[in-house]
């Protein structure tokens, strides 16, 4: 009788041992990994977790997520995520699978051939707002008389709170700018020659509402007006007058030879003709009567000429 008992404990035993695993694909053998945490840094999500060992075997793992919709909305389903299907390191990138600022559960499982592990979840839900912000890295520099800064390209979500000041005993006002990317050069201020001008920056990231501290102050000071430019300019202008001026002084000079060798002479009154032009009449003194008129052409440089030879 104590016999027949053992044999049908044994039986029923058997039975709910055997009787799951006809109605499931997987065989449970595997322990599930464990230590599931997310580590979030400037909106760059990464889920990790302790491998699972077994000697001389490489173990895979699967990732699944469940945002606050699938939780609430669709029955609890699970969602693979984008890049962690089947990999081998015990890490998954999961920032693209975190598109909206609410609650996400993430699990893992471990694979070794057939076998496969049970889920493992966070202990925690995981919220993008939760991220850890750092101070932008930024490099200052001047083009001339131009002050520029540019920041590291830290992605779509982030921008630059910007402020910068000309450092003076008497006042620092502070001005500001929003930088909306990263990886350009941007143009702040037209400096004073020999000031100091100093810039500070913070992140921005609007989605979550949040901001990082300031970064360390930089400073630059503005180049010194030059001397050699000061004297490059005149003599620019110089050479601009020089090139202006010189064909006026030819010109000028030529007037003053031409006049002091051939100087413009004026007819004494005796010499010019009134009554009728281009004629002279030529009479004899002793005549008392009306002599006879005796007229020829003479052009003005015959009469120039006799004139000189009569001065002479």
């Amino acid at each position: 009788m104590v016999l027949k008992e053992t044999s049908a404990n044994l039986v029923v035993w058997l039975l709910c041992t055997l009787i799951p695993t006809l109605f499931t694909d997987e065989v449970v053998n595997l322990p599930a990994p464990p230590d599931l945490s997310v580590h979030s840094t400037n909106m760059k999500h990464i889920l990790t977790w302790s491998p699972v060992t077994i000697p001389g075997e490489t173990v895979n793992y699967s990732v699944e997520y469940q945002g606050e919709y699938e939780r609430y909305y669709t029955s609890s389903t699970w969602i693979p995520s984008s890049w962690c299907s089947s990999i081998s390191t015990p890490e998954c990138n999961v920032t693209d699978d975190i598109t909206a600022t609410v609650a996400y559960n993430f699990r893992v499982k471990a694979t070794l051939g057939s076998q496969s592990s049970s889920w493992s979840t966070l202990k925690e839900l995981f919220n993008r707002n939760s991220t850890v912000l750092t101070s932008p890295r930024m490099k200052i520099s001047k083009d001339g008389y131009h002050l520029i800064v540019e920041f590291e390209d830290m992605g779509p979500y982030f921008e630059f709170n910007v402020t910068y000041w000309k450092k003076s005993p008497n006042s620092q006002k502070e001005l500001y700018k929003i930088v909306r990317e990263g990886g350009n050069l941007v143009h702040l201020e037209t400096m004073e020659a020999g000031a100091e001008y100093c810039v500070k920056a913070q992140t921005i990231v609007e989605v979550i509402e949040r901001s990082s501290t300031f970064n360390q102050v930089e400073c630059i000071r503005a180049q010194d007006e030059s001397p050699l430019l000061t004297i490059v300019l005149v003599s620019s202008a110089g050479f601009v007058l020089f090139l202006v001026g010189l064909p006026l002084f030819i010109w000028k000079t030529s007037q003053l030879l031409r006049y002091s060798c051939c100087p413009v002479v004026v007819l004494p009154d005796t010499l010019k003709i009134t009554d009728s032009p281009q004629k002279l009449i030529s009479c004899k003194k002793e005549d008392i009567e009306p002599c006879d008129i005796v007229a020829r052409v003479i052009y003005p440089e015959e009469l120039f000429r006799s004139w000189i030879q009569e001065a002479l």
